[in-house]
């Protein structure tokens, strides 16, 4: 038992606890209102007492909150570059058909989000893939060719349903050979017949790999069985001339990506000459031109040179296609600097004058750098990986 201190009661209002004499009996109940000072003396004087339990309870009760451990929002750096390793998990997990179409889709979503959060990041990652790791080219490259189909797809305004066809084809297109295209990445001699053989064979084999899945949209697996044929017949694995839009449109993004990602056997195109065939091949038309306009003559990620001598990276598109907004990276003397400054290169005295073709400075360049932190959505839950 505590004796009872009288800065603990408040007139008129209930008490928190009993009070009890010396003896544990009780004087008066919680809740009890003590409505003035005299009946407060008498109440001490005879001795008033409150169980030390039920204090400490009341005590714990009327603490306040402490406070919570800060979790930082999630950057949409990170996120973006966990898409690789979760795609590979989901895909691994695609054992029970009646779960796969529900993550797939709820990861083509997640995408759809991060596009939506800053899309000029979203290319950047794909331009810039400095510090890409072979192993992943093909998961990578999957990711990559997604976040363009949903560019060219929205600037196209196809609707929701068709968009959501066309991204999970291009999640899904290469299941049999993403493997196989980490391995080709990072080799040194020229593609194998036992390789060439495989790609050959991968748009059936996926749409195989995912009816078995329980796949059973059609615009879906069309696209990934046509997405290497060619009207001129010139395409495989059957050699067809009957291709549908989305066929084509996946085959655009597909090419487009493939041909800006760097390899051992050869470096990366520059998105200006990506775009150059890319155009030449579709001869102009509303798909090649999609992407051009999506991206711009200078696409966010692009390393440039500017009339005032500095080197920057590409940031922010315009309303301009051939004016975007750079951060410098460098003073005009091309020496590094600890700061980056946005320029608009609409300006004259900023106004891009070249590609730059030394890159090494940009092997350690964090991308936090040239767009702050910036807050996303968190990812989805990806199904763990099944026991063997």
């Amino acid at each position: 038992m505590l004796r009872l201190p009288r800065s603990k009661v408040q007139i008129g209002t209930p008490l928190p606890w009993s009070v009890r004499d010396e003896h544990g009996i009780l004087l008066l109940s919680k809740g009890h209102l003590v409505e003035n000072e005299h009946l407060l003396d008498q109440l001490l004087q005879r001795g008033a007492f409150v169980d030390a339990e039920e204090a400490r309870a009341v005590a714990r009760a009327e603490a306040p909150e402490p406070p919570k451990a800060f979790v930082p929002p999630p950057n949409i750096f990170g996120l973006w570059d966990q898409t690789t390793d979760a795609l590979k998990k989901l895909l691994d997990s695609a054992t029970h058909p009646d779960d796969f179409s529900e993550h797939i889709d709820k990861f083509a979503r997640h995408l759809l989000e991060l596009v939506d959060c800053n899309a000029d990041i979203a290319i950047y990652r794909c331009v810039r893939q400095d510090n890409a790791q072979h192993y992943y080219f093909g998961y990578d490259h999957a990711v990559h060719t997604a976040m363009l189909c949903i560019l060219m797809a929205r600037h196209l305004h196809w609707p929701e349903t068709r968009l959501m066809s066309l991204v999970k084809a291009a999640l899904t297109m290469n299941q049999p050979i993403l493997d196989l295209q980490g391995q080709m990445a990072g080799q040194d001699v020229p593609m194998k017949d036992k390789q060439r053989a495989a790609i050959h064979a991968h748009p059936i084999e996926s749409v195989e790999w995912l009816e078995k899945a329980g796949v059973t949209d059609t615009d879906w697996l069309t696209a990934i069985a046509q997405h290497h044929e060619r009207p001129d017949g010139t395409g495989y694995p059957l050699g067809s001339t009957e291709v549908c839009e989305m066929a084509v449109a996946l085959r655009v993004a597909d090419t487009f990506t493939s041909r800006i990602s760097p390899r051992v056997m050869r470096p990366a195109l520059s998105p200006q000459e990506a775009a150059r065939q890319l155009y030449q091949e579709d001869k102009g038309g509303p798909l090649s031109t999609a992407v051009i306009k999506e991206l711009g003559i200078y696409p966010p990620g692009d390393f440039v040179k500017l009339a005032s001598g500095e080197l920057g990276i590409v940031v922010q598109r315009t309303a301009n296609a051939r004016a975007p907004i750079v951060a410098s990276i460098t003073d005009t003397a091309g020496r590094p600097v600890p700061h980056t400054v946005r320029h608009d290169t609409a300006q004259p005295e900023f106004a891009i004058k070249a590609t730059a073709t030394d890159k090494v400075m940009l092997m350690r360049l964090p991308p936090e750098r040239l767009f702050g932190f910036a807050v996303a959505p968190p990812a989805p839950v990806v199904p763990p990986k099944p026991a063997h």
